[in-house]
């Protein structure tokens, strides 16, 4: 009997380490497609272009449907922080 437990508590850590790579492979692919997106918001917080599209907003000059997260200081920045954060854990 100990060597059938031994074999099924191995089984189930094979099977959860195997399903905790593949889902750390597909999140990393995904991370890697992004990184262009958070080095460009990264350059477009603090810049020109962001002064001048946060002055058009609080001038009212923005449609009002408009989706304007970028606009919020706190928005971009938290998010780079994260991904600050993010690349220490992982090493980078």
């Amino acid at each position: 009997m100990e060597n059938t437990e031994r074999i099924e508590t191995m089984e189930q850590r094979l099977d959860r380490a195997t399903a905790a790579l593949r889902e750390l492979e597909t999140a990393l692919d995904h991370y890697e497609t992004v990184q262009e997106d958070l080095r460009l918001l990264s350059d477009y917080l603090g810049s020109e272009a962001w002064k001048a599209d946060f002055a058009a907003d609080e001038a009212g000059l923005l449609p009002a449907g408009l989706k304007r997260g970028v606009l919020s200081e706190d928005g971009i920045w938290n998010l780079l922080e994260e991904w600050r954060e993010l690349e220490k854990r992982m090493h980078i």
